[in-house]
This record gives C-alpha cells, structure tokens and sequence, in this order.
C-alpha cells in the first residue's frame, strides 16, 4: 500500500516527457510505472490535462537575510514564497543577515531560526571575509555547501570584500579541504574607474558597473583556479562578453562553473524606465543583445544553470529614493516568480520545458550534491504540478515576500504553480480555500 500516487499525461523522468504513475511512500518515490497502473495507495491523484509533473525547483541563490534584517525578508515568508514557486530546496547566501554566516555559531543561529519556519528544504552557504581566513574549515566541516566571497564591495559593512591577495588565500584553503568557492566577480578598480554621480538614469547605472568589471574579475578568478586548483563557481552572471574567456577556461579543464538569472534572461536595458530602481541589481542588467547572448551560453553549456539570486530589501530601501539608482537597494525579488519567468522567455525562443527544468533542478541539484532534482525511484518525492500554457499577471499582492516589490510586477508569465509536494506532502495548492494546517517543515540540509 503506497502512501500516495500521482498520475499524469506529462511526467518528466530521465526519458523526458511522457505518460506514467508515480508511486510514494514514505517522501520517497518507490516506482514509476505505466499511467494506468494497478497500484494501491492511500490517495490517488490524476493531473488534469495541461498540467505536468515535473522536479521541484532547487535554487542555490537565495538571500533569507534572517537574522538581524528579518524586516526585509525571513525564513517564514522566503519558504512559502518557494513553495508558491515550484521550489522545494534553498541554499541561503551567508549575507544580509546579523551576523553573516561566517563562523560555526552564526549557522548555528541561521539554522535555529530555519528550523521551525522552513516550508521547504533549506541548505546554507558559508561567507569568506578577510577576519575569518584561516578559520573556514570549521564550517567546511559543519555542513555549509561552500564559500561565498566578494571581489568588490558587498554593500553591507559586516560582510567585506576580499583582496586579490586574500582571495589567493582563501583558495589556497579552501582547495585544502576540498571546498567550493563561489564569488561575486566585479573588479573593485574598474567600479572606482567607473563610478558617477548616480541619479534617475538607467543608463547611467549601468555605465557605472560596466562589462569590464565582471571580465576582469572573472580573469582573476580563473587565474586562481589555474594556481590552486580550487573549485569555483560564478555567481549571478550579467555580461556576456566574458563568455569567450569561460569557454576557454573549460576548455582547459579547470574546474570552474557559472551561473545566471532570471532577470538577466527576462529584461534588456533598452525598456528599464529612467526611476525604476525595482530592476537595480548588481551587476546590471544589461542590453537586449547582451540578453540573447547570455541564452545562446545556456544552450552551448558555457553557462551550467540557473539561480534566482532572490534578494530582497524592504519598500523604501528599494523604492523610496526618488528613483536614484545610486541610493536604491540593489537586489531583484525573485524567488517565487523565477520558474515561470524563465519559461516564459524560453518559450518565447522556441525552447522547450526539459531544457529549462534541467537548468533549474536537475544541474543546481548536481552542483550543490543533492539527491534531488529528478523523478527517479529512490529520490525524495519533490514535485510539482505545473501548467506551462496557463498564464498570469503577476500582482506583487499576490507574492509571499515579506516585501511585495518586484522587478516582474505586471508582467504576463506563462506557466502556474498549481501543486507543490515536498518528500510526497503538499506544501502549496493554488486551489487552496480557507484555514489549513500549517505545511510539513522543510529539511534543514547539510553538505556532504
């Protein structure tokens, strides 16, 4: 007797698309058989027509910023956010929080906060700062995916930037346990060079964080790898010019990956309204040529997958400057929206759904180790039920940020979230009406 079964017309397994059973119990899928399946269970569920069952999204770029700024965003409204976007596992980024997580007793703390709030599964990247080089392995140790650094400023005072010299260093560690590296790759120098007086101008913004940044210190980040033999990985890549320079580092065989965003495959420069500091995030997001190149490094694989970068700040550190891209918070709010997002701009190039969702779950699942991301026997029963030609307008009432501002808000997305299940257990249903009991906790994860 099975716990639960799943039916539908579109499953995604390792064939790709097609019809099946989906047998559960215990969180964990025991077989995939044949759609019409004899197979006894406690609830039984038939998709309707046009949804799919698919992997629950895993994005390994979230910023929770609980504790100490759990006004911008926190561990409660973040995990429903995912839920309510098709996402089952988040890895929380070692800042905004207070204090960032770059000793054993600030994850700790992290961990205290997540454990009774986490709709969803929730891992944690540890932080390499100047004060704690020397002293990562503790963390290696305790379970955090890897190592977040800066290249430049980070924006908050509690987590600085490392220096060419101490980013040296820090790999030279990190490469000593085995560790991951995972860096914000924008040249200090070249920013100086390049800052102006900010102001309303969208264009002007850009011009100040220009491509040069992101390639000169993607240059020094491949230079490392080459000397230490650290793994790294790129985050949040903006500037397709430095993807001539990845390829060639591949080429190599160095072990270095990369990322993108959504709202770098969504939006282009050219229709960013002077004020609207909703779209300001660091590095920029560029012009429509840039846009169609960063899709062109997903296809070709320069680019390994996708990562919402969700990044949150309250209203008026976002919004209430005047439309001053200088002054404004610099982060897109994207967790719950970044399936459909990236669907809707696949689509849009005539790219099909497997291709995304391979981006999405099963590649983020692989970097961070996971055993999930995929309909398989044995894997844990995160799934969700899709509808890829069901549209919406995003509202950011509707979204469950703590902080309803959105780069996407009135944007018509195709693709909704109709069912979220995590290891066989609903965590969100659209249909959902009146009170309900409160959803099963997440998993707090731990690196292996």
């Amino acid at each position: 007797m099975h716990d639960l079964v799943i039916r539908s017309a579109r499953v995604l397994t390792a064939r790709g698309f097609g019809a099946a059973a989906i047998a559960i119990s215990d969180g964990v899928i025991t077989t995939i058989e044949p759609v019409d399946a004899v197979l006894p269970a406690r609830t039984d569920i038939t998709l309707p027509a046009g949804q799919v069952l698919q992997p629950g999204v895993v994005d390994t770029h979230v910023h929770v910023n609980e504790p100490g700024r759990t006004d911008w965003e926190g561990f409660a409204s973040a995990t429903l956010a995912a839920a309510a976007g098709g996402v089952t596992t988040i890895i929380d980024m070692p800042l905004n929080s207070i204090p960032p997580t770059t000793t054993v007793a600030a994850l700790d703390l992290k961990r205290q906060a997540a454990a009774p709030q986490a709709t969803v599964n929730v891992g944690f990247w540890g932080g390499a700062i100047p004060a704690n080089l020397g002293a990562l392995q503790p963390l290696h140790e305790a379970g955090v995916f890897g190592f977040k650094a800066f290249l430049s400023p980070s924006g908050v005072d509690e987590f600085p930037h490392l220096s060419p010299a101490e980013l040296e260093t820090a790999a030279v560690e990190i490469a000593g346990f085995g560790g991951l590296l995972v860096v914000h790759a924008e040249d200090p120098a070249v920013l100086d060079r390049s800052e102006n007086a900010g102001g309303t101008a969208y264009a002007d913004f850009v011009a100040s964080r220009p491509d040069e940044a992101e390639d000169a210190a993607i240059a020094r980040v491949i230079d490392v790898v080459r000397r230490t033999g650290v793994r790294a990985h790129i985050l949040h890549l903006s500037s397709a010019t430095v993807l001539p320079r990845l390829a060639a580092a591949r080429a190599e065989g160095l072990p270095i990956t990369v990322e993108t965003c959504p709202h770098y495959l969504s939006f282009a420069a050219e229709a960013i309204a002077d004020g609207a500091t909703a779209f300001k995030c660091c590095p920029p997001i560029r012009d429509e040529g840039n846009r169609e190149l960063l899709w062109q490094g997903l296809e070709n694989g320069v680019i390994d997958f996708i990562a919402s970068d969700h990044s949150p700040a309250t209203r008026e550190l976002k919004l209430g400057h005047g439309g001053d891209f200088g002054l404004a918070w610099g982060g897109i709010s994207g967790l719950q929206l970044s399936l459909p997002a990236v669907w809707t701009a696949a689509r849009d190039r005539g790219l099909p759904l497997d291709r995304v969702l391979a981006w999405m779950t099963t590649a983020t699942a692989r970097f961070a180790g996971l055993d999930s991301g995929a309909i398989t026997v044995g894997a844990a029963a995160d799934l969700v039920a899709f509808a890829p030609d069901e549209t919406f307008t995003v509202s950011v009432d509707a979204l469950r940020h703590k902080n309803r501002v959105s780069a996407f808000d009135g944007a018509t997305l195709f693709g909704r979230v109709h069912t979220t299940w995590l290891a066989g257990a609903v965590i969100f249903a659209a249909d959902a009406t009146g009170a309900s009991a409160r959803p099963p906790a997440g998993q707090l994860l731990r690196a292996r």
